[in-house]
Order: C-alpha cells, then sequence, then structure tokens
C-alpha cells in the first residue's frame, strides 16, 4: 500500500529549487527547445527481437520486441546516440527513455521487477549525453525524467457488469510512480516530466508520488505536466477539457504546463491557446509531426512543424517547443532555428488571482462575481432518506439517479456523504464516485467529498480526476492533525472547508467562529503553502427555532461572522449547510425551502459564496409568499419572539404550502422509436423496459424481438456512433449509452430464448442455442501494451449481448487464432497503438488466410485508419477484414457481420467501398513506383504445376453455338441489384440490394412498382418472341508462353515451337505494392500452364447476346414512351448478364466439367464463390479491347452468332457479354493497375501494334503521361 501520509510545508517559496530558479532564468529569455519521438528514431534502426532481448534477456519466456524502454540496458548506444543527435540538433532539454518504465507497464512483459533499474539507466544515459554536449558546445543541456501515463486508468472501468470497478488503484500506481521517480532522479534528471496525460487521475498519482518523494528524501526537482488532447473536441481521453485538466494539476506548481502528443502543432494551437489562458506556469509544447497518415505513419516535414512552431512562438503562446511521435533531429534542428529569435511568452502573474478554481470534467471558476454558487446535498446518506435506503441495499445504479437530478436541478459542485454507521464509508464513497466518474452529465461538477472520517475522504480523493472539495477538517483534534491532514488535501490537489471547530468545540457566537477561522487561515497559509482561494470557511448554520432563547441568534451570528471573515481573511470563501438552519420544522418542506431562499437572500448579501443546498428546492426571495417570508426573516433575524409558534401555525394552515419545481419528461412524448433513440443517447434507462415492452406489443411491426434490437436499438445505437464520431458526445457518454442498451437487450433475451425452445421444438432438434448474440475475441497485437480503448470496445460490446473473450496486451498471432478457434468466435478485434502494431495485424490477416479461416476480422485503435485497412491488411484476407473509428461503431459493425440475412451484401458493399479506396489511395500516388517488366515477371503468381491434379479436358474442343436459347431458364440467374441502380433507386441499411429494397422507407414503394413492371414486361418480350438469346462456347488446348497464351487446334502435342492457332496477349501488374506484401504481380497467362511445363491445358471462349431490344427501344422511343424504353434495354441487359452466369455455370460443371459437383444458389454465383473465372476484354483484368479481335477470329462468334464487334470495338446487340474461360482453382479476378512505357512497348511489340496505337486503347491504364 502506497504511504498517503503527508508533513506540512513550509511555505510556497519552499516549493522552489536552484535548479527551477536557473531554468526560470533561461526561460526568460529565450524559448527553449525540447527533443523529439524516441519511438521514432527507434524504429528507424528497425530492430528485431534479438535486438531488444540483448545477451542478458536471451532466455526471457516473454517476447520483447517494441519494449524500447529496455533497450537502455540492451542498445545503450542506440539510445545515447539518438539522445546527442537531438542534442546536437539543438535540444535544450532531452527526454529519458522512460515512458513505459514503472511497473504497472512493464508486467505486460513480465519485466516488472527492473523498473527501478530501467529508469536510472535510462536517467544515466541521458545525463552522460547531455554532459557530453554540454562540455562540446559549452550551453548547457538538461536531462528531463519521463514519467508516462501507464497501460491503466483510474478513470474508466473495464468491466461491463460493473462501471465501478477499476482494474488498478492510487495506491498502486503512486507506489509504482514512486519507484520510477526514485530510479530517475537517482540516475540524474534535472526535471521530472509528467507527460502525455489522457487521465488526470493518473497524474495526480504520479505528482502525488512525487511529492511525497520530494518531502522525504529527495531535493526538490522542477516539475513539468503535459496533457494529452486527443482530438478536436478538446477533452483527454477520459473526457476532461484542457482548462480542466490545468485546474487539476496545479497544486503541484509545475514550472511548465502544456499539451504534447496525438495532434499535429495546427490542430493543437486553440487547446494550448487556452491553457496558456489558464496559468500562471510557463506553457511547454511538443505535438507530433502532424496528424498520423492512413498507415500509421507522420509526413509533416522539419519545415512545416517548425513553421508552425515558430507562429507559436510569434505569436507569444510557448516557452518551450518540441516534438512528439514522428518527428526527429531534422525537426528539432529546424525548430530550434526558427524559434531562435522569437521571444519567449511572459506568464501573467495574475491570472485567477482571486479566483477560486475547482473542476470535473470542465472547469468551475468562483470569482468576485461569481453568484451564489449551490452545493447538492442530496447524495448524503445522512440527509437524504431516499438516497441513504438505496445505498445500504446496494441499489448504487439507482441512487445515481439522484445525483444527476441534483445536477439537472442547478447544482454546480455535488456533495457527496457516506457517513452511515452500518457503512463501510471508504468503499461505499470509491464505489459511489467511480460510478459518477462513468457518468459524464454529472461527472462534469466537481465533488465535494464529504465526511467526519478522513480515510473516508480520502477513498473519494483517490477515486477524482478533477479538483474536489474536501468537507471538511477542523482543529478539534490540535493543530498536529490539522497541519497533517490539510497537507493531504493539498497533496491530493484538493480545496478545503474548514469548519469552525476547535479543541475547545464548535464555535456559535461570532467572535468565536471568526478567531478560530482567522487561526486556521494563518495555518493554511502560512504552514501549509495552501492558496488562499483553495481555503472555505463553514462557520457553522446552527439551527434557529428550537423553542431555545440562546439558539435565536445562530442565523445572526452566521450572517455577522461571514462578513467578518471576508474582509478579514483575503480570498477565503465561506459556504454552510443550509438543511441545519430549518432542522426544527423537519416534515414541513414549503416552510424549511422558504427559510432557506430568506436566509440565503440576506447571507449572499454578506458575503456568502457557496452552500449545500438542494438545488432544485429553492424558491426565488421574490417568489416566496409575502406573509410566510415576513414570518421567517422574524425568525432569522430574531425580531419576535414568537416567531416559531406563528411559523408552526403558518405550516398547520397552509399544510400544502409552496410550490416545487419539477423535472419535465417532454421527450417521453415522442413515438416509442424516437424515445428510445433518446434513451440510448442521453443514457436514460428508467423507462427504457417499458419502451421495448411497447415495442414487443407491436407485433406486426417487430414479429421478433430481435428485430426490436436491429431496428430501433441499434438504430439509437448508430446515431451515439455518429455523434461520437463528431465529437458531440466523449467517451463515458458512449459507455453509458451501451449499458443503457444492455438493459434493453437483457429484457427481451428471455423472449428470444422462448422463441429458440420453439423453433427447436418444431424442428425436432435438441441441440443447445446460444443465448449470446456472438463470441467476440478481442486482442492488443504483439509488441503493443496499449490496452484502453479495446476495453472500452470490450464494454460496449458485451452491453450488446455479445459474449467478449478479452486475451488483454502483448498477444502473439498463434494465440490468438487458436483463442479464436477454442471459442469458436464469430468475430477476431485486433487492436494497438504505436505504429509496429500495423504490421502485426498484417501478419494475423496473411495468418489467417493462410489456415483458411474466414472469421470476419475488426482492426481498431489510434494509428489504425480505414485506408491502411483497405490498402494493407484486407488484400491478405478474401473473408471481411474492417476498420471499425470506435467502440460505438463495433456493435453495429459485428451485428451486421453475424445477421446471416445482411452479411453478405454488407460485406460486397464493403468490399466495392474499399477497392474505391485503394484506388483512390493509388491514384493520388504522385510519385508512384513502379517494378520493371522483368522484376514483376519475377514475382509472377508461380504455381507447381506438376504437384496438383491435371488440368480437365473440357468434354468437346472447338465451339458450339445455341440459337434461340430458352430465356425462360435464365429468369433465376438475374442479378437485380445493376437494374435498380439503373432507376437510381438505392435503399438504405439494412434495406440495400434486392429483395430488401422493397423495405426501405425512401424507395421501397417504388422500387416495388418499378420491379412489377419489369416482371410484367419481361414475360412478355420473351413469351411473345420480342427477345431471343443466341451464344457461343469455345474450348481450345492452350498453354502460356511468359505474359501470352497460345492457343492451339484440337488436341496436337505442343512444343515451344509449335504454330499457335492465335494468341491472347496479357498485361502485367506492375505498380508497386507494400514491402511487407507477399502478393503476386498478376497476369491472366499465370493461371494457364506453361508450354515448358508439360502439362496440358485448356482455355475457353464465349460470348451470349441478346437480340431484338435495340428495335424495340426505338419503336417505343417514336411512341414517346420512354420509359419502356429504357425499361426494355435494361430488361435486355440483365438477361445478358444472367445468360453469362447460366452458361458459365454449365460449363463448370457440364461442357467443360471441372466442378461437376458444385451447388450454388444463385446469389452465390454473383458473389463469385465459384471456381474459375470468366474476365472480360476491356475490364480490369486484361484492359485491352483489341482482345476482342482474337476472340471473334478464333471462334468466328459473328458469323456464328450475328454479334459483331463496331470500329471502336463495342458489341453489338448492346446486351452482349463475352470472355475467356479460365479453370484453375487460383485463377481470380484482379486489376492490372497502372503500367509504365516499358510494358506498352514491349505488348506493343508482341501484338505487332504501333506504340502509339497501343497508348490509345491503354489510355487509361498509363502510368505517365504518353503526349509529353
Amino acid at each position: 500500500m502506497a504511504p498517503t501520509n503527508a508533513v506540512q510545508h513550509s511555505s510556497e517559496a519552499g516549493w522552489r529549487c536552484p535548479l527551477e530558479t536557473e531554468l526560470r532564468a533561461v526561460l526568460q529569455q529565450r524559448i527553449m527547445v525540447l527533443d523529439g519521438g524516441m519511438g521514432t528514431m527507434i524504429q528507424q534502426h528497425k530492430l528485431e527481437e534479438e535486438d531488444f532481448r540483448g545477451d542478458e534477456f536471451k532466455d526471457h519466456p516473454l517476447p520483447l520486441k517494441g519494449n524500447n524502454d529496455l533497450l537502455s540496458l540492451t542498445q545503450p548506444d542506440v539510445i545515447r546516440n539518438i539522445h546527442k543527435d537531438y542534442l546536437l540538433a539543438g535540444a535544450d532539454i532531452i527526454e529519458t527513455n522512460t515512458f513505459s518504465s514503472t511497473s504497472v507497464a512493464q508486467t505486460d512483459y513480465g519485466l516488472e521487477h527492473m523498473a527501478y533499474r530501467l529508469n536510472k539507466a535510462s536517467a544515466e544515459l541521458a545525463r552522460r549525453a547531455a554532459d557530453e554536449v554540454t562540455k562540446q558546445t559549452g550551453c548547457k543541456r538538461y536531462v528531463a525524467g519521463a514519467v508516462g501515463p501507464t497501460n491503466k486508468t483510474l478513470s474508466v472501468s473495464p468491466s461491463v457488469e460493473r462501471p465501478d470497478f477499476r482494474n488498478i488503484t492510487f495506491d498502486e500506481l503512486v507506489e509504482c510512480y514512486s519507484e520510477q521517480v526514485r530510479g530517475l532522479l537517482d540516475g540524474g534528471a534535472d526535471i521530472l516530466l509528467v507527460e502525455t496525460i489522457f487521465d488526470t487521475a493518473n497524474a495526480k498519482a504520479a505528482l502525488f508520488a512525487i511529492d511525497l518523494l520530494f518531502e522525504k528524501s529527495y531535493e526538490r526537482k522542477p516539475i513539468f505536466i503535459s496533457g494529452t488532447i486527443v482530438d478536436r473536441s478538446g477533452r483527454t481521453l477520459s473526457g476532461q477539457t484542457g482548462e480542466a485538466f490545468v485546474v487539476s494539476v496545479s497544486h503541484m506548481n509545475p514550472l511548465c504546463i502544456g499539451l504534447n502528443c496525438a495532434l499535429g502543432a495546427i490542430e493543437m494551437r486553440p487547446f494550448i491557446e487556452a491553457i496558456g489562458k489558464s496559468t500562471t506556469a510557463f506553457i511547454i509544447c511538443y505535438p507530433n509531426a502532424g496528424l498520423p497518415n492512413t498507415f500509421g505513419g507522420y509526413d509533416e516535414t522539419p519545415a512545416v512543424t517548425a513553421s508552425n512552431l515558430k507562429e507559436f512562438a510569434t505569436d507569444g503562446l510557448v516557452n518551450i517547443v518540441g516534438g512528439c511521435c514522428g518527428t526527429t533531429p531534422g525537426h528539432i534542428r529546424a525548430i530550434s532555428e526558427g524559434v531562435k529569435h522569437c521571444q519567449p511568452r511572459v506568464p501573467a502573474a495574475d491570472i485567477y488571482q482571486d479566483y477560486m478554481l475547482l473542476s470535473g470534467l470542465e472547469p468551475f471558476r468562483i470569482g468576485p462575481y461569481t453568484n451564489f454558487v449551490n452545493i447538492g446535498e442530496r447524495c448524503n446518506v445522512a440527509g437524504s432518506r431516499k438516497f441513504a435506503k438505496l445505498i445500504m441495499s446496494g441499489n448504487y445504479e439507482e441512487a445515481l439517479s439522484i445525483a444527476k437530478a441534483q445536477v439537472e436541478m442547478g447544482a454546480q459542485v455535488l456533495d457527496i456523504n457516506m457517513d452511515e454507521g452500518m457503512l463501510e464509508g471508504p468503499s461505499a464513497m470509491a464505489r459511489f464516485c467511480n460510478l459518477i466518474a462513468s457518468e459524464p452529465d454529472i461527472a462534469r461538477v466537481p465533488l465535494c467529498i464529504d465526511s467526519s472520517n478522513f480515510s473516508v475522504i480520502e477513498a473519494g480523493l483517490k477515486c477524482c480526476q478533477g479538483k474536489c472539495i474536501v468537507n471538511s477538517i477542523s482543529l478539534k483534534e490540535g493543530e498536529e492533525e490539522f497541519l497533517h491532514r490539510a497537507g493531504t488535501v493539498k497533496r491530493y490537489g484538493a480545496a478545503v472547508v474548514v469548519m469552525a471547530f476547535d479543541e475547545e468545540g464548535q464555535a456559535a457566537d461570532t467572535d468565536r467562529k471568526v478567531e478560530i477561522c482567522t487561526r486556521a487561515y494563518e495555518l493554511l497559509v502560512n504552514k501549509v503553502g495552501f492558496d488562499p482561494n483553495d481555503i472555505i470557511f463553514d462557520p457553522n448554520i446552527l439551527t434557529i427555532g428550537t423553542g431555545m432563547e440562546e439558539h435565536n441568534d445562530y442565523a445572526i451570528y452566521f450572517i455577522r461572522a461571514t462578513k467578518v471573515i471576508k474582509e478579514k481573511l483575503p480570498k477565503a470563501r465561506v459556504s454552510g449547510g443550509l438543511s441545519n438552519l430549518s432542522f426544527s420544522f423537519r416534515g414541513m418542506e414549503a416552510i424549511r425551502e422558504a427559510m432557506h431562499g430568506a436566509f440565503l437572500y440576506h447571507a449572499i448579501k454578506d458575503g456568502m459564496d457557496m452552500g449545500i443546498v438542494n438545488a432544485g428546492n429553492l424558491p426565488v426571495y421574490d417568489d416566496i409568499d409575502k406573509e410566510l417570508l415576513s414570518l421567517c426573516e422574524n425568525l432569522i433575524w430574531n425580531r419576535d419572539a414568537e416567531a416559531t409558534e406563528k411559523l408552526l401555525a403558518y405550516a398547520q394552515n397552509n399544510v400544502k404550502g409552496a410550490k416545487k419545481v419539477v423535472q419535465t419528461d417532454e421527450w417521453r412524448q415522442a413515438n416509442v422509436e424516437e424515445r428510445l433513440e433518446y434513451a440510448l443517447i442521453k443514457g436514460i434507462d428508467k423507462y427504457v423496459v417499458e419502451d421495448v415492452e411497447e415495442c414487443k406489443a407491436q407485433v406486426d411491426r417487430y414479429t421478433r424481438p430481435l428485430h426490436i434490437i436491429e431496428g430501433p436499438l441499434m438504430n439509437g445505437m448508430k446515431v451515439v456512433g455518429d455523434l461520437f464520431g463528431a465529437g458531440k458526445m466523449f467517451l463515458p457518454q458512449v459507455i453509458k449509452s451501451a449499458r443503457v442498451m444492455k438493459k434493453a437487450v437483457g429484457y427481451l433475451i428471455p423472449f428470444m430464448e422462448k422463441e429458440r425452445e420453439e423453433m427447436m421444438a418444431l424442428s425436432g432438434s435438441t441441440e443447445e442455442m446460444d443465448p449470446y448474440q456472438g463470441t467476440i475475441v478481442l486482442a492488443t497485437v504483439k509488441g503493443d501494451v496499449h490496452d484502453i480503448g479495446k476495453n472500452i470496445v470490450g464494454v460496449v460490446l458485451g452491453c450488446n449481448n455479445f459474449r467478449v473473450i478479452d486475451l488483454g496486451v502483448m498477444v502473439p498471432c498463434d494465440r490468438i487464432l487458436r483463442e479464436a478457434i477454442t471459442h469458436k468466435a464469430d468475430v477476431i478485434g485486433l487492436s494497438g497503438l504505436i505504429t509496429p502494431s500495423l504490421d502485426e495485424m498484417i501478419y494475423v490477416a496473411k495468418e489467417m488466410e493462410r489456415l483458411g479461416m474466414t472469421t470476419p476480422l475488426l482492426i481498431g485503435g489510434a494509428t489504425t485508419s480505414k485506408m491502411h485497412t483497405a490498402v494493407k491488411i484486407a488484400p491478405r484476407y478474401t473473408s471481411p477484414a474492417i476498420h471499425v473509428l470506435d467502440a460505438s461503431r463495433s456493435v453495429v459493425v459485428c451485428s451486421q457481420l453475424l445477421d446471416e440475412a445482411m452479411r453478405d451484401e454488407y460485406f460486397e458493399d464493403l468490399k466495392e467501398e474499399y477497392e474505391e479506396i485503394r484506388q483512390e489511395h493509388y491514384d493520388s500516388l504522385k510519385d508512384r513506383r513502379y517494378l520493371s517488366l522483368s522484376q514483376a515477371r519475377d514475382k509472377a503468381l508461380h504455381i507447381d504445376w506438376l504437384s496438383l491434379p491435371q488440368p480437365v479436358r473440357p468434354q468437346f474442343l472447338g465451339t458450339r453455338v445455341f440459337e434461340c436459347y430458352d430465356l425462360h431458364s435464365l429468369l433465376a440467374f438475374i442479378d437485380w441489384k445493376p437494374f435498380f441502380d439503373v432507376w437510381q433507386l438505392r435503399g438504405k441499411y439494412p434495406n440495400r440490394g434486392y429483395p430488401k429494397i422493397f423495405k426501405d422507407k425512401a424507395v421501397g414503394v417504388e422500387a416495388r412498382r418499378v420491379f412489377d413492371e419489369a416482371q410484367q414486361m419481361l414475360n412478355q418480350l420473351i413469351d411473345g418472341g420480342s427477345l431471343t438469346g443466341r451464344g457461343l462456347v469455345g474450348f481450345w488446348r492452350a498453354q502460356s508462353d511468359g505474359d501470352d497464351i497460345r492457343v492451339y487446334k484440337d488436341d496436337v502435342a505442343v512444343h515451344s515451337d509449335t504454330e499457335p492457332l492465335g494468341t491472347f496477349h496479357g498485361l502485367r501488374q506492375q505498380a508497386k505494392k507494400d514491402s511487407s506484401s507477399s502478393e503476386p504481380y498478376l497476369c491472366v497467362s499465370d493461371f494457364v500452364a506453361p508450354v515448358d511445363s508439360g502439362v496440358t491445358d485448356y482455355i475457353g471462349v464465349f460470348a451470349v447476346g441478346v437480340f431484338g431490344a435495340e428495335e424495340l427501344s426505338q419503336q417505343f422511343q417514336a411512341n414517346g414512351d420512354d420509359y419502356s424504353s429504357i425499361m426494355v434495354k435494361a430488361l435486355a441487359d440483365r438477361l445478358a448478364e444472367a445468360f453469362a452466369e447460366e452458361l458459365h455455370a454449365r460449363v463448370r460443371k457440364e461442357l467443360w466439367g471441372y466442378s461437376t459437383d458444385e451447388a450454388l444458389q444463385a446469389s452465390d454465383l454473383h458473389r463469385i464463390r465459384y471456381q474459375g473465372i470468366r474476365p472480360a476484354a476491356g475490364y480490369p483484368s486484361q484492359p485491352d479491347h483489341t482482345e476482342k479481335s482474337t476472340m471473334w477470329s478464333l471462334a468466328g462468334i459473328q458469323e456464328k452468332t450475328g454479334i459483331y464487334l463496331t470500329e471502336s470495338l463495342a458489341m453489338m446487340p448492346a446486351a452482349s457479354v463475352s470472355g475467356l474461360y479460365f479453370s484453375h482453382p487460383k485463377a481470380s479476378y484482379f486489376a492490372v493497375g497502372k503500367i509504365t512505357k516499358e510494358q506498352v512497348e514491349d505488348y506493343a511489340a508482341r501484338k505487332g501494334m504501333r506504340v502509339e496505337e497501343a497508348e490509345r486503347w491503354l489510355a487509361p491504364i498509363l502510368g505517365y503521361d504518353s503526349e509529353a
């Protein structure tokens, strides 16, 4: 257990140290420069596992690659040289290589016992480098001990079921940070830099540890504090704004405070400006080299980064600048040069000097002109019977609704009190504070941790990332205990309420109140070093109207003492517990509220700043009944000896008294779908079961319970995802929404289970059915120890009835896949934060493909992107590999993947989207690189032809013509999706595609009408013989020769010099693929056995056409019927495609017969789930239309079918399809993509064509300017 005792501080001046004075002098003269990214430079060394291990750790049982901090021991020269590179580039300050050198973070590598040594060794390395360059240049350099955030968080629960649960405690963090800081100080660090703060509670634990060490055994060193704003919402990962963050950590009087990581300088600017306006400290800013690109790297050049930071300097925003992720010595050199002549920011000496600063997720400033501050009182087991009953029964979640109501009704600070004899106070306080942290609508306001038991107060302080108020301490146990507790409160960074008690007891009259408060003030300011703005006095509001004469002036004493305290004790505030005043009138709420309103009116005028009140029940002074107001004021000012009796008489005559303020539920008037959406967005679970039941009763609309989940509930979660993506919701709200979803789903589960049982009974099945929606295996990939985002995804999915198997961090590929198979995972989710994780994700995808897995793969984490997933991961895996932007969207994605009715269509849409993304990416590359043609051919698809089954001989060689083809047989093969595209009818998910488009609200009715009319016309056209189908299939012996396919007559013996009947010429991919990719560079010739292989192979040709449509279309047009004219063409086009699809099926099963056992549905055919391909000339796999001429010549297509080619090689009739048949199992569709002039010249030579003509036909795929 980490120690939490504290001793007194001499004064604020005592916090300063000689080194801080030295640095302060430098910072007043010039802008100093911090170094750049350590990880960026380490990655450039491309170190492998053995490099990380070194000799000392060669037998360590866990993987160590990615543990950059370990390199200080195993590769010290690498780290020292990086330090020196930065120093010689102009850095005044270098950071130690200790970002993850806590025992907590090192546990994932099994090296927690090395924490102290890692820090000491790293500090010594940096110290030596700094001293060497100081000596070399004559300019003093400094070492900042880097203290990272760890991979745990105190503010977010990793548990679905228990939002109050934490997997690390404040004390454990204090202990691990103490060990780290000892190592850094023993190793010679000049400065302690607490950085990359995503959860301020973690940072407060680090600062707590640092302060304890300074107090006990180490000379004070300057402290720098740097937070991380994760996106443009301006909040940390745990939800705090930058201004609230500053308030929360300023108790340590850091020399510098600022921001680093997550954002580039441009994105960071507004937040740095805001922080600069919120502090008297110097400002430090070390952004990333811009935002990460789609592959997790950083593209911003040194010149750009330096220019941005110079602008910061010129505008007076910064005192220290440097770089974080993606920055190099080049960046630091440019930054150093850029700011060299800029004047440093001059910190304001008087920012908020008369303000009390508090914070929850947002800052709360109490200044000279702030109105009375309402401290909500109802979360008090001693003051609210309802709250006490809920807490005592363990119903903490419902108790939370009381807290929320207080905030909604105007409480600006929330008082929490768990002082009840039957409660375990510390654990109750911690649990409730943790629950509040999960409710952003509550957590946005500061908390007042209220207890007479100091251990309960500490338990609350350890759970709060904001700056709280402690209520309270006093002198009743003597000066020594008072100073001890005050020092501890200050170390936690809280403001403090001091009750007017001393060793003699409670102060009742004005003089005693002022005397005790004055004594406490002097102790706090002069001995503990408290900022007077952080002191609140409670001079004791005592009960009046008791019938005892000595109590009659209690209200007057308080008001008079308040006036004197505000005059005599500068900057201190005055508060009080208002309910005590009217305690005599318990049960008479109208009287009590009127007394409180009247008392506050006068006390505020004399200086009362705040009070613990029932925020929703405070009447406006002028609205109080005049008779009642007069009676109350007579009692408060003791102007009438019978005031108490008169008030009682009034109460008896006006028992129903005052009108209370009530919350409205206007949103409850909306329809049930809108109510469910609102409840999910706002995180309101009070009515969700009632609303789900209402949906369930609408059996005509929601025939199954599952439809409620897939419909209104999932629609609500989509809105949550959209709001989160737009920065209008932040992380804790998403988790809260998920818990509402969980309650709704939980209600529906019994009904779904009953439905399953009924279905089992009907089917006669005895197999148990899984009650979960699906099983998700999550893992942070090997080499990465960041798991907060993954944990949040797990929470959200768990709340949506998914079984979540979380494998933790640093999980190697083989374990991920083994566990996925063991648990029969429906989805695998990979998470990672650091750039090397992206490579590991690619490896996992490749392994899944190698093993023949089909489990959908989700990709998420800070460095991941849709672009990276589409370009580098998805091509490695033929099953779905999907980027998930955030936790809120994971639910929708998983639901779509596991819905059998939607999965295929969703995957098809996804493949189309990712293909477009890939193409856009490649098209956007100005410096696209290509392999030479010989290199591309070396990397062709190499098939071991001799080890595979021999290619199947077709049932005939030569051609077969199909006259008057039965068009009725084609109807089942029609793909109707392109038909609706013609009419620009597109449904929205989940109603995309045929036949679901008919259910779409926007286009469903119109789609049904057009479809019905199409069916009617189609039947008429076929039955009346207006449309006819003719086609041809031909098979020939074939062998590949490089990028060409030679076609031979009959079953002749083929040699390299055998004369072919014809030659099909192929084009090969040349655009350079990712360096980590083992993908071949394809050409269609790769799918045919080479001429010298000794393997006999074959190729097919086909052409099909639907005749009569053009003539009919012209007739309709002549009659002014444009609709029918378009319709007949659209239907002929669909029939031609169906003809090609049906004929290809016959080829596979009968005419060629290489797949005789095939049994696929039409939908499977449309998704190409069969062996072999039928690429068409002029399309991506063979983009040259002139290849059609070879097909027409070889097979005599025009003479035998009537399908002819125009001058531009378009087929007539227009409703025609042609192509080649390939049978090999590895044959696949691909895009040749852009090619170089070298290949065009080679291709033209092979075809006997002029280069200029080849360029004309291949213009869309030329990777160069043919006119240049």
